[in-house]
Protein backbone atom coordinates (compact mmCIF):
# COMPACT_ATOMS: atom_id res chain seq x y z
CA UNK A 1 0.00 0.00 0.00
CA UNK A 2 1.52 3.59 -0.83
CA UNK A 3 1.83 5.80 2.14
CA UNK A 4 -0.11 8.88 2.77
CA UNK A 5 2.20 12.02 1.78
CA UNK A 6 1.87 13.88 5.28
CA UNK A 7 3.54 17.54 5.52
CA UNK A 8 5.50 19.04 7.93
CA UNK A 9 5.82 21.87 9.63
CA UNK A 10 8.92 22.82 8.24
CA UNK A 11 8.31 22.74 4.34
CA UNK A 12 6.71 25.96 4.81
CA UNK A 13 10.41 27.31 4.99
CA UNK A 14 12.24 25.16 2.58
CA UNK A 15 13.30 26.96 -0.52
CA UNK A 16 13.55 23.92 -3.37
CA UNK A 17 15.96 25.90 -5.11
CA UNK A 18 18.42 26.09 -2.12
CA UNK A 19 17.50 23.78 0.28
CA UNK A 20 19.85 23.18 3.24
CA UNK A 21 22.32 26.18 3.08
CA UNK A 22 23.59 25.43 6.90
CA UNK A 23 27.34 24.90 6.52
CA UNK A 24 27.33 21.25 7.28
CA UNK A 25 30.84 20.69 9.32
CA UNK A 26 30.66 22.62 12.38
CA UNK A 27 33.39 21.23 14.18
CA UNK A 28 35.81 22.17 11.38
CA UNK A 29 34.21 25.25 9.45
CA UNK A 30 36.15 27.90 7.23
CA UNK A 31 34.87 31.03 4.87
CA UNK A 32 35.35 29.35 1.86
CA UNK A 33 32.02 27.14 1.61
CA UNK A 34 30.10 26.79 -1.91
CA UNK A 35 27.01 24.69 -1.23
CA UNK A 36 25.65 22.51 -4.26
CA UNK A 37 21.99 21.24 -3.24
CA UNK A 38 19.18 22.23 -5.12
CA UNK A 39 18.65 21.21 -8.68
CA UNK A 40 20.86 18.18 -10.14
CA UNK A 41 19.76 15.74 -13.15
CA UNK A 42 18.87 12.18 -12.46
CA UNK A 43 19.16 9.53 -14.53
CA UNK A 44 18.48 5.81 -14.35
CA UNK A 45 20.74 3.21 -16.12
CA UNK A 46 20.88 -0.48 -16.00
CA UNK A 47 23.60 -2.83 -15.57
CA UNK A 48 23.33 -3.64 -18.91
CA UNK A 49 23.89 -0.70 -20.50
CA UNK A 50 20.07 0.72 -20.86
CA UNK A 51 19.96 4.55 -19.82
CA UNK A 52 16.36 6.90 -18.69
CA UNK A 53 16.22 10.17 -17.83
CA UNK A 54 14.12 10.51 -14.94
CA UNK A 55 14.40 14.15 -14.79
CA UNK A 56 15.34 17.30 -12.48
CA UNK A 57 16.02 16.30 -8.68
CA UNK A 58 16.18 18.01 -5.72
CA UNK A 59 19.78 17.42 -3.88
CA UNK A 60 19.76 16.39 -0.84
CA UNK A 61 16.82 14.72 -0.43
CA UNK A 62 16.96 11.13 -1.04
CA UNK A 63 14.99 9.95 -4.84
CA UNK A 64 12.12 7.86 -3.10
CA UNK A 65 11.08 10.94 -1.04
CA UNK A 66 8.29 13.49 -2.03
CA UNK A 67 10.79 16.82 -1.22
CA UNK A 68 13.16 15.41 -3.66
CA UNK A 69 10.33 15.84 -6.89
CA UNK A 70 10.43 12.17 -7.86
CA UNK A 71 9.11 9.75 -5.75
CA UNK A 72 11.68 6.99 -7.48
CA UNK A 73 12.61 3.62 -6.38
CA UNK A 74 15.68 2.11 -7.35
CA UNK A 75 14.84 -1.61 -9.31
CA UNK A 76 16.97 -4.54 -8.49
CA UNK A 77 20.21 -4.24 -11.07
CA UNK A 78 20.29 -0.30 -11.62
CA UNK A 79 22.14 2.74 -10.58
CA UNK A 80 20.90 6.07 -10.24
CA UNK A 81 23.25 8.74 -11.77
CA UNK A 82 23.13 12.30 -10.77
CA UNK A 83 24.76 15.23 -12.66
CA UNK A 84 25.44 18.42 -11.39
CA UNK A 85 27.06 21.15 -13.72
CA UNK A 86 29.27 24.06 -12.14
CA UNK A 87 31.89 26.87 -12.44
CA UNK A 88 34.68 26.45 -9.98
CA UNK A 89 35.69 29.29 -7.86
CA UNK A 90 39.09 30.47 -8.79
CA UNK A 91 42.33 28.88 -7.24
CA UNK A 92 45.11 30.78 -5.91
CA UNK A 93 49.07 29.17 -6.21
CA UNK A 94 48.58 26.58 -4.29
CA UNK A 95 44.99 26.33 -3.33
CA UNK A 96 42.96 22.88 -4.27
CA UNK A 97 39.41 22.77 -4.40
CA UNK A 98 37.49 20.13 -2.37
CA UNK A 99 34.35 18.18 -3.14
CA UNK A 100 32.02 17.28 -0.25
CA UNK A 101 29.24 14.65 0.17
CA UNK A 102 27.78 14.12 3.45
CA UNK A 103 26.32 10.67 2.54
CA UNK A 104 24.92 8.41 -0.28
CA UNK A 105 23.94 5.53 0.00
CA UNK A 106 25.20 2.63 -0.83
CA UNK A 107 28.15 2.64 -3.26
CA UNK A 108 28.77 6.05 -4.51
CA UNK A 109 31.39 5.79 -7.96
CA UNK A 110 32.40 9.70 -8.60
CA UNK A 111 33.47 10.81 -12.06
CA UNK A 112 34.43 14.59 -12.97
CA UNK A 113 34.64 15.36 -16.14
CA UNK A 114 33.59 12.24 -17.53
CA UNK A 115 36.91 10.98 -15.20
CA UNK A 116 36.26 7.97 -12.98
CA UNK A 117 38.10 9.05 -9.87
CA UNK A 118 36.48 7.73 -6.11
CA UNK A 119 34.45 4.88 -5.12
CA UNK A 120 32.67 5.09 -1.93
CA UNK A 121 31.28 2.44 0.14
CA UNK A 122 28.49 2.75 2.83
CA UNK A 123 25.38 5.14 3.72
CA UNK A 124 25.74 6.89 6.39
CA UNK A 125 29.54 8.78 6.63
CA UNK A 126 30.62 11.79 5.24
CA UNK A 127 33.53 11.86 2.16
CA UNK A 128 35.68 13.95 0.19
CA UNK A 129 37.88 14.51 -2.66
CA UNK A 130 39.95 16.41 -3.93
CA UNK A 131 38.76 17.45 -7.19
CA UNK A 132 41.66 20.16 -8.76
CA UNK A 133 43.48 18.14 -10.96
CA UNK A 134 40.25 17.08 -13.09
CA UNK A 135 39.38 20.69 -13.38
CA UNK A 136 38.61 22.04 -17.15
CA UNK A 137 38.37 26.01 -17.89
CA UNK A 138 34.69 26.95 -17.34
CA UNK A 139 31.88 24.75 -17.02
CA UNK A 140 32.39 21.00 -15.12
CA UNK A 141 30.32 18.40 -15.05
CA UNK A 142 30.26 16.40 -11.79
CA UNK A 143 28.55 12.37 -12.06
CA UNK A 144 27.78 10.52 -9.11
CA UNK A 145 26.52 6.99 -10.04
CA UNK A 146 24.80 5.20 -7.40
CA UNK A 147 24.61 1.32 -6.78
CA UNK A 148 22.07 0.43 -3.84
CA UNK A 149 20.38 -3.19 -3.69
CA UNK A 150 20.46 -3.22 0.07
CA UNK A 151 23.00 -5.34 0.06
CA UNK A 152 23.37 -7.12 3.43
CA UNK A 153 27.34 -6.93 3.73
CA UNK A 154 26.70 -2.92 3.95
CA UNK A 155 25.51 -1.81 6.79
CA UNK A 156 21.83 -0.51 5.94
CA UNK A 157 19.92 -0.05 9.21
CA UNK A 158 16.23 -0.38 8.98
CA UNK A 159 16.06 -0.44 5.37
CA UNK A 160 14.01 -3.12 3.44
CA UNK A 161 12.85 -3.58 0.01
CA UNK A 162 9.27 -5.04 1.11
CA UNK A 163 8.67 -2.13 3.86
CA UNK A 164 6.37 -3.19 6.53
CA UNK A 165 5.85 -2.99 10.19
CA UNK A 166 8.91 -2.40 11.73
CA UNK A 167 11.01 -1.95 8.52
CA UNK A 168 10.74 0.79 6.48
CA UNK A 169 10.77 2.42 3.06
CA UNK A 170 14.43 1.92 1.54
CA UNK A 171 16.83 5.18 0.29
CA UNK A 172 19.17 5.28 -2.26
CA UNK A 173 21.61 7.96 -3.28
CA UNK A 174 22.36 11.81 -2.13
CA UNK A 175 20.53 12.03 1.14
CA UNK A 176 23.06 14.50 2.75
CA UNK A 177 24.55 17.94 1.58
CA UNK A 178 27.08 18.21 -1.27
CA UNK A 179 29.17 20.86 -1.10
CA UNK A 180 33.11 22.38 -2.08
CA UNK A 181 35.63 24.19 -0.27
CA UNK A 182 38.81 25.84 -0.79
CA UNK A 183 41.59 25.30 1.30
CA UNK A 184 44.93 26.19 0.92
CA UNK A 185 48.01 24.07 0.57
CA UNK A 186 49.31 22.27 3.48
CA UNK A 187 45.52 22.54 4.83
CA UNK A 188 44.28 21.52 8.29
CA UNK A 189 42.45 18.11 7.55
CA UNK A 190 41.38 17.07 10.77
CA UNK A 191 40.89 18.22 14.61
CA UNK A 192 40.48 15.73 17.46
CA UNK A 193 39.29 17.04 20.93
CA UNK A 194 40.14 15.02 24.21
CA UNK A 195 38.97 16.90 26.99
CA UNK A 196 38.86 16.23 31.66
CA UNK A 197 37.14 18.22 33.64
CA UNK A 198 39.77 21.30 33.48
CA UNK A 199 41.61 20.45 30.41
CA UNK A 200 41.76 20.32 26.39
CA UNK A 201 44.04 18.74 24.42
CA UNK A 202 43.90 19.36 20.56
CA UNK A 203 45.62 16.74 18.24
CA UNK A 204 45.69 18.30 14.34
CA UNK A 205 46.02 16.19 11.20
CA UNK A 206 47.90 18.36 8.59
CA UNK A 207 48.88 22.40 8.39
CA UNK A 208 51.96 24.15 9.00
CA UNK A 209 54.03 23.12 11.95
CA UNK A 210 53.66 26.42 13.58
CA UNK A 211 50.19 27.17 14.57
CA UNK A 212 48.24 29.77 16.45
CA UNK A 213 45.50 28.89 18.52
CA UNK A 214 42.46 31.60 19.77
CA UNK A 215 40.03 30.89 22.72
CA UNK A 216 37.34 33.01 23.02
CA UNK A 217 35.65 32.85 25.86
CA UNK A 218 33.09 35.52 27.24
CA UNK A 219 35.91 37.24 29.44
CA UNK A 220 37.55 37.85 26.12
CA UNK A 221 40.38 35.90 24.03
CA UNK A 222 43.31 34.36 24.81
CA UNK A 223 46.12 33.13 22.35
CA UNK A 224 47.79 30.15 22.36
CA UNK A 225 51.10 29.62 20.24
CA UNK A 226 52.59 25.63 19.23
CA UNK A 227 55.04 23.57 17.07
CA UNK A 228 53.91 20.33 15.74
CA UNK A 229 50.59 18.25 15.85
CA UNK A 230 49.15 18.97 19.57
CA UNK A 231 48.66 21.18 22.07
CA UNK A 232 47.18 20.80 26.04
CA UNK A 233 45.21 23.91 27.15
CA UNK A 234 44.34 24.34 31.15
CA UNK A 235 40.82 26.00 31.32
CA UNK A 236 40.77 28.12 34.53
CA UNK A 237 37.37 28.21 35.91
CA UNK A 238 36.06 25.25 34.10
CA UNK A 239 32.02 25.41 32.76
CA UNK A 240 31.09 21.53 32.04
CA UNK A 241 29.03 20.38 29.74
CA UNK A 242 25.81 18.68 30.88
CA UNK A 243 22.55 18.35 29.23
CA UNK A 244 21.63 21.18 31.50
CA UNK A 245 24.40 23.18 31.46
CA UNK A 246 25.41 22.71 27.79
CA UNK A 247 28.23 25.20 27.84
CA UNK A 248 30.62 24.99 24.72
CA UNK A 249 33.97 26.97 24.33
CA UNK A 250 34.67 28.25 20.93
CA UNK A 251 38.36 28.59 18.91
CA UNK A 252 39.69 29.29 16.18
CA UNK A 253 42.88 27.67 14.54
CA UNK A 254 45.51 29.39 11.88
CA UNK A 255 48.18 27.31 10.83
CA UNK A 256 50.04 29.17 7.31
CA UNK A 257 47.37 30.31 5.18
CA UNK A 258 44.55 28.00 6.91
CA UNK A 259 42.42 29.48 9.19
CA UNK A 260 39.41 27.12 10.80
CA UNK A 261 36.74 27.41 13.54
CA UNK A 262 35.88 24.99 16.35
CA UNK A 263 34.10 24.89 19.62
CA UNK A 264 35.25 21.84 22.22
CA UNK A 265 33.16 21.02 25.63
CA UNK A 266 34.71 19.86 29.21
CA UNK A 267 32.86 16.78 30.24
CA UNK A 268 33.79 13.27 31.12
CA UNK A 269 31.64 9.73 30.97
CA UNK A 270 33.09 6.85 33.48
CA UNK A 271 30.83 3.92 35.12
CA UNK A 272 31.12 3.83 38.96
CA UNK A 273 29.88 2.59 42.00
CA UNK A 274 27.55 4.38 44.47
CA UNK A 275 27.09 1.28 47.23
CA UNK A 276 25.76 -1.62 45.95
CA UNK A 277 25.00 -0.02 42.43
CA UNK A 278 27.25 0.76 39.37
CA UNK A 279 25.96 4.05 37.46
CA UNK A 280 27.16 6.32 34.37
CA UNK A 281 28.69 9.60 35.71
CA UNK A 282 28.59 12.40 34.24
CA UNK A 283 31.63 14.72 35.02
CA UNK A 284 32.16 12.33 37.90
CA UNK A 285 28.60 12.50 39.40
CA UNK A 286 25.99 9.64 38.73
CA UNK A 287 23.49 10.88 36.38
CA UNK A 288 20.49 9.06 35.28
CA UNK A 289 19.53 9.23 31.28
CA UNK A 290 16.12 9.81 30.72
CA UNK A 291 15.93 9.26 26.99
CA UNK A 292 13.79 8.14 23.74
CA UNK A 293 14.58 6.21 20.57
CA UNK A 294 14.71 8.65 18.14
CA UNK A 295 15.17 7.00 14.42
CA UNK A 296 15.30 10.02 12.37
CA UNK A 297 12.49 9.35 9.57
CA UNK A 298 10.52 12.23 8.04
CA UNK A 299 7.55 11.81 6.15
CA UNK A 300 8.45 14.52 3.68
CA UNK A 301 12.06 13.61 3.41
CA UNK A 302 12.20 10.17 4.96
CA UNK A 303 16.20 9.81 5.69
CA UNK A 304 16.00 13.99 5.96
CA UNK A 305 13.66 16.68 7.63
CA UNK A 306 12.30 19.56 5.05
CA UNK A 307 14.63 21.83 6.80
CA UNK A 308 17.22 21.80 9.52
CA UNK A 309 14.34 23.21 12.13
CA UNK A 310 13.32 19.41 12.10
CA UNK A 311 15.98 18.14 13.87
CA UNK A 312 15.95 21.51 16.21
CA UNK A 313 12.11 21.07 16.90
CA UNK A 314 12.81 17.08 17.77
CA UNK A 315 15.60 17.98 20.06
CA UNK A 316 13.56 20.92 21.85
CA UNK A 317 10.46 19.52 22.32
CA UNK A 318 11.76 16.19 23.73
CA UNK A 319 14.26 18.34 25.95
CA UNK A 320 10.72 20.48 27.04
CA UNK A 321 9.17 17.16 28.28
CA UNK A 322 11.63 16.75 30.62
CA UNK A 323 14.48 13.89 27.91
CA UNK A 324 17.72 14.47 28.62
CA UNK A 325 18.86 11.58 26.28
CA UNK A 326 18.30 10.37 22.96
CA UNK A 327 19.01 6.85 21.52
CA UNK A 328 19.71 7.78 17.78
CA UNK A 329 18.48 3.89 16.77
CA UNK A 330 20.28 2.10 13.63
CA UNK A 331 20.58 5.63 11.79
CA UNK A 332 24.56 8.11 11.48
CA UNK A 333 22.67 11.39 11.16
CA UNK A 334 24.20 15.02 9.44
CA UNK A 335 26.43 16.10 12.18
CA UNK A 336 24.34 19.36 12.41
CA UNK A 337 22.57 16.98 14.33
CA UNK A 338 25.01 16.42 16.81
CA UNK A 339 25.80 19.86 17.03
CA UNK A 340 22.58 21.30 17.75
CA UNK A 341 22.50 17.87 20.90
CA UNK A 342 25.92 19.62 22.01
CA UNK A 343 24.38 23.34 21.58
CA UNK A 344 21.11 22.90 22.76
CA UNK A 345 21.74 20.00 25.57
CA UNK A 346 20.73 16.39 24.84
CA UNK A 347 22.66 13.51 24.93
CA UNK A 348 23.20 10.59 22.57
CA UNK A 349 23.11 7.11 22.72
CA UNK A 350 24.48 5.95 19.23
CA UNK A 351 24.23 3.41 17.52
CA UNK A 352 26.25 1.51 14.97
CA UNK A 353 24.47 0.87 11.68
CA UNK A 354 23.51 -3.37 11.42
CA UNK A 355 24.30 -5.24 8.32
CA UNK A 356 23.92 -9.01 7.84
CA UNK A 357 20.25 -10.74 7.41
CA UNK A 358 17.80 -10.65 10.01
CA UNK A 359 15.47 -13.81 11.30
CA UNK A 360 12.30 -12.57 13.24
CA UNK A 361 12.32 -16.20 14.63
CA UNK A 362 15.95 -16.20 16.03
CA UNK A 363 16.12 -12.50 16.44
CA UNK A 364 13.39 -11.37 18.03
CA UNK A 365 10.42 -14.21 18.69
CA UNK A 366 12.28 -16.40 20.82
CA UNK A 367 14.14 -14.02 23.04
CA UNK A 368 11.14 -12.22 23.23
CA UNK A 369 9.65 -15.43 24.67
CA UNK A 370 12.87 -15.76 26.65
CA UNK A 371 13.15 -19.06 24.76
CA UNK A 372 17.11 -18.51 23.04
CA UNK A 373 19.67 -16.69 25.10
CA UNK A 374 22.69 -16.62 22.63
CA UNK A 375 23.47 -15.70 19.19
CA UNK A 376 26.12 -15.66 16.58
CA UNK A 377 25.91 -14.91 12.75
CA UNK A 378 27.91 -15.55 10.63
CA UNK A 379 29.48 -13.00 9.00
CA UNK A 380 31.71 -13.03 5.54
CA UNK A 381 35.16 -11.81 5.71
CA UNK A 382 34.02 -8.77 3.21
CA UNK A 383 31.06 -7.80 5.78
CA UNK A 384 33.43 -8.16 8.50
CA UNK A 385 35.97 -5.93 7.29
CA UNK A 386 32.88 -3.18 6.02
CA UNK A 387 31.52 -2.91 9.61
CA UNK A 388 34.19 -2.88 11.60
CA UNK A 389 35.97 0.02 9.34
CA UNK A 390 32.65 1.87 9.34
CA UNK A 391 32.33 1.00 13.16
CA UNK A 392 36.02 2.93 13.42
CA UNK A 393 35.31 5.58 11.04
CA UNK A 394 32.12 6.56 13.11
CA UNK A 395 33.97 6.99 16.16
CA UNK A 396 36.20 9.24 14.15
CA UNK A 397 32.90 11.44 13.06
CA UNK A 398 31.53 11.71 16.21
CA UNK A 399 34.60 11.57 18.57
CA UNK A 400 34.25 16.07 19.23
CA UNK A 401 30.96 16.10 19.61
CA UNK A 402 30.47 15.86 23.61
CA UNK A 403 27.15 14.82 23.39
CA UNK A 404 27.45 11.45 22.18
CA UNK A 405 28.07 9.50 25.34
CA UNK A 406 27.63 5.90 24.64
CA UNK A 407 27.70 3.87 21.46
CA UNK A 408 25.58 0.54 20.93
CA UNK A 409 27.40 -1.80 19.08
CA UNK A 410 24.71 -4.56 18.40
CA UNK A 411 21.24 -4.03 18.66
CA UNK A 412 18.72 -7.19 19.33
CA UNK A 413 21.02 -9.35 17.20
CA UNK A 414 20.66 -8.02 14.08
CA UNK A 415 23.92 -9.44 12.52
CA UNK A 416 25.54 -9.48 15.58
CA UNK A 417 29.33 -11.47 15.62
CA UNK A 418 32.17 -11.09 17.83
CA UNK A 419 30.68 -8.92 20.33
CA UNK A 420 33.22 -9.18 22.87
CA UNK A 421 36.37 -8.80 20.79
CA UNK A 422 34.72 -5.57 18.96
CA UNK A 423 33.86 -4.26 22.46
CA UNK A 424 37.38 -4.38 23.00
CA UNK A 425 39.00 -3.35 19.89
CA UNK A 426 36.42 0.08 19.97
CA UNK A 427 36.60 0.63 23.48
CA UNK A 428 40.33 0.95 23.07
CA UNK A 429 39.75 2.89 20.29
CA UNK A 430 38.01 5.73 21.67
CA UNK A 431 38.00 4.90 25.31
CA UNK A 432 35.86 8.23 26.14
CA UNK A 433 32.60 7.12 26.17
CA UNK A 434 30.39 3.84 27.29
CA UNK A 435 29.82 0.66 25.15
CA UNK A 436 26.49 -1.15 25.06
CA UNK A 437 28.17 -4.38 23.18
CA UNK A 438 24.76 -6.25 23.17
CA UNK A 439 21.55 -4.28 23.52
CA UNK A 440 18.62 -6.30 24.00
CA UNK A 441 19.17 -9.63 24.49
CA UNK A 442 22.24 -11.78 23.48
CA UNK A 443 24.91 -11.13 26.04
CA UNK A 444 28.15 -12.02 25.95
CA UNK A 445 30.76 -11.40 28.28
CA UNK A 446 32.15 -8.29 27.51
CA UNK A 447 30.55 -4.72 28.05
CA UNK A 448 30.12 -1.83 29.97
CA UNK A 449 26.47 -1.85 30.76
CA UNK A 450 23.80 -4.40 31.37
CA UNK A 451 21.11 -3.67 28.23
CA UNK A 452 17.67 -4.82 28.33
CA UNK A 453 14.75 -5.06 25.95
CA UNK A 454 11.12 -5.35 27.42
CA UNK A 455 8.24 -4.65 25.56
CA UNK A 456 5.69 -7.86 26.53
CA UNK A 457 5.73 -8.21 30.00
CA UNK A 458 6.20 -5.97 33.62
CA UNK A 459 9.53 -4.36 33.51
CA UNK A 460 11.00 -6.72 36.25
CA UNK A 461 15.00 -6.57 36.21
CA UNK A 462 17.82 -6.69 38.62
CA UNK A 463 20.66 -4.10 38.92
CA UNK A 464 24.31 -6.03 38.96
CA UNK A 465 26.86 -4.62 41.05
CA UNK A 466 29.35 -4.09 38.52
CA UNK A 467 27.86 -3.11 35.76
CA UNK A 468 25.30 0.05 35.10
CA UNK A 469 21.64 -1.45 34.08
CA UNK A 470 20.28 0.37 31.49
CA UNK A 471 16.69 -0.67 29.86
CA UNK A 472 17.84 0.05 26.36
CA UNK A 473 14.01 -0.22 24.83
CA UNK A 474 10.44 -0.75 26.09
CA UNK A 475 7.03 0.71 25.99
CA UNK A 476 6.12 1.25 22.36
CA UNK A 477 2.63 2.36 23.23
CA UNK A 478 0.57 2.99 20.07
CA UNK A 479 -1.46 5.69 19.84
CA UNK A 480 -3.14 5.98 16.30
CA UNK A 481 -3.81 9.75 15.43
CA UNK A 482 -5.82 8.87 11.84
CA UNK A 483 -5.40 12.09 9.75
CA UNK A 484 -1.97 12.61 10.85
CA UNK A 485 -0.71 9.03 10.16
CA UNK A 486 1.28 7.61 7.16
CA UNK A 487 -0.71 3.97 6.58
CA UNK A 488 -4.67 4.24 6.60
CA UNK A 489 -5.06 0.55 7.02
CA UNK A 490 -1.97 -1.02 9.10
CA UNK A 491 -0.88 0.16 12.48
CA UNK A 492 2.15 -1.50 14.75
CA UNK A 493 3.03 -1.34 18.04
CA UNK A 494 3.37 -2.81 21.30
CA UNK A 495 0.03 -1.55 23.00
CA UNK A 496 -2.82 -0.29 21.29
CA UNK A 497 -5.04 3.18 22.37
CA UNK A 498 -7.61 4.60 20.59
CA UNK A 499 -8.05 7.65 22.86
CA UNK A 500 -5.26 10.33 24.23
CA UNK A 501 -6.57 10.06 27.78
CA UNK A 502 -5.95 6.34 28.45
CA UNK A 503 -2.56 6.26 26.02
CA UNK A 504 -1.15 9.17 28.59
CA UNK A 505 -2.81 7.48 31.32
CA UNK A 506 -1.12 4.52 30.52
CA UNK A 507 2.03 5.62 29.97
CA UNK A 508 1.93 7.75 33.26
CA UNK A 509 1.17 4.31 35.24
CA UNK A 510 4.60 2.44 33.01
CA UNK A 511 6.81 5.29 34.60
CA UNK A 512 5.38 5.50 38.29
CA UNK A 513 4.49 1.98 38.52
CA UNK A 514 7.25 0.33 37.16
CA UNK A 515 10.27 2.63 35.55
CA UNK A 516 10.37 4.94 39.25
CA UNK A 517 10.46 1.44 41.30
CA UNK A 518 12.94 -0.11 39.34
CA UNK A 519 15.30 3.51 39.79
CA UNK A 520 15.07 2.85 43.28
CA UNK A 521 16.73 -0.74 42.82
CA UNK A 522 19.47 0.27 41.19
CA UNK A 523 17.99 1.62 37.08
CA UNK A 524 20.98 3.68 36.18
CA UNK A 525 18.67 4.60 32.46
CA UNK A 526 15.69 4.40 30.36
CA UNK A 527 14.88 4.31 26.57
CA UNK A 528 11.35 4.76 25.64
CA UNK A 529 9.61 3.76 22.01
CA UNK A 530 9.98 6.44 20.84
CA UNK A 531 10.18 10.30 19.23
CA UNK A 532 7.44 10.18 16.42
CA UNK A 533 5.50 7.83 14.77
CA UNK A 534 7.37 6.58 11.33
CA UNK A 535 5.11 4.74 8.53
CA UNK A 536 3.25 2.09 9.58
CA UNK A 537 4.77 2.29 13.38
CA UNK A 538 2.36 4.34 15.63
CA UNK A 539 4.05 4.57 18.82
CA UNK A 540 5.82 8.06 19.03
CA UNK A 541 4.68 11.04 20.87
CA UNK A 542 4.92 13.14 18.12
CA UNK A 543 2.92 11.68 15.18
CA UNK A 544 5.17 11.04 11.93
CA UNK A 545 4.39 14.33 10.10
CA UNK A 546 5.32 15.93 13.85
CA UNK A 547 1.97 18.27 13.60
CA UNK A 548 0.62 16.36 16.81
CA UNK A 549 2.22 15.76 20.47
CA UNK A 550 0.09 13.21 21.65
CA UNK A 551 1.86 14.06 25.36
CA UNK A 552 0.75 16.80 27.69
CA UNK A 553 3.59 18.61 28.57
CA UNK A 554 3.34 19.22 32.27
CA UNK A 555 2.48 15.61 32.74
CA UNK A 556 5.63 14.59 30.87
CA UNK A 557 7.73 16.84 32.99
CA UNK A 558 6.13 15.53 36.46
CA UNK A 559 7.12 11.94 35.59
CA UNK A 560 11.09 13.06 34.65
CA UNK A 561 11.00 15.03 37.90
CA UNK A 562 9.80 12.33 39.60
CA UNK A 563 12.15 10.16 37.92
CA UNK A 564 15.20 12.39 39.01
CA UNK A 565 14.06 12.95 42.47
CA UNK A 566 14.12 8.87 42.81
CA UNK A 567 17.36 8.64 41.06
CA UNK A 568 18.90 11.52 43.44
CA UNK A 569 17.51 9.74 46.47
CA UNK A 570 18.88 6.53 45.55
CA UNK A 571 22.45 7.55 44.73
CA UNK A 572 22.53 9.57 47.77
CA UNK A 573 22.79 13.10 45.55
CA UNK A 574 19.99 14.79 47.49
CA UNK A 575 21.74 14.43 51.17
CA UNK A 576 22.63 17.29 52.93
Amino acid sequence: MKLLDLKTPFEEDLDPAAPWQEYPRPTLVRDSYINLNGEWQLGRRSRKGCEETLGKITVPFPPESRLSGMGETLKEEERFGYTKRFTPPPLGEGERLILHFGAVDQVAYLSVNALPIYCHIGGYLPFWVDVTDYLCEGENVVYLEVEDDLKLDIPYGKQRKKRGGMWYTPVSGIWQTVWMEVVPENAIEELKVTTTLDSMTLTVVGGEADKKLTLHTEEGDTVYHFTGDSVTLPIEDPKHWTPETPYLYRYTLESGKDKVRSYFALRTVTVEKVGENSYIFLNGKPYFFHGLLDQGYFSDGIYLPATAEGYKNDILTMKELGFNMLRKHIKVEPELFYYYCDLYGMAVFQDMVNSGKYSFLADTALPTLGLKKGITHRASPRRREIFEDICRETLGFLHNHPSVVYYTVFNEGWGQYDADRLYTELKAYDPTRIYDATSGWFFEKESDVDSHHIYFKKLSLTAKPDRPLVLSEFGGYSYKVAEHSANETKTYGYRFFKEKEPFEGALDSLYRDEVIPLVKKGLAATVYTQVSDVEDETNGLFTYDRQVLKVDETRMQSISEAIFTAFQEKTGQNEA
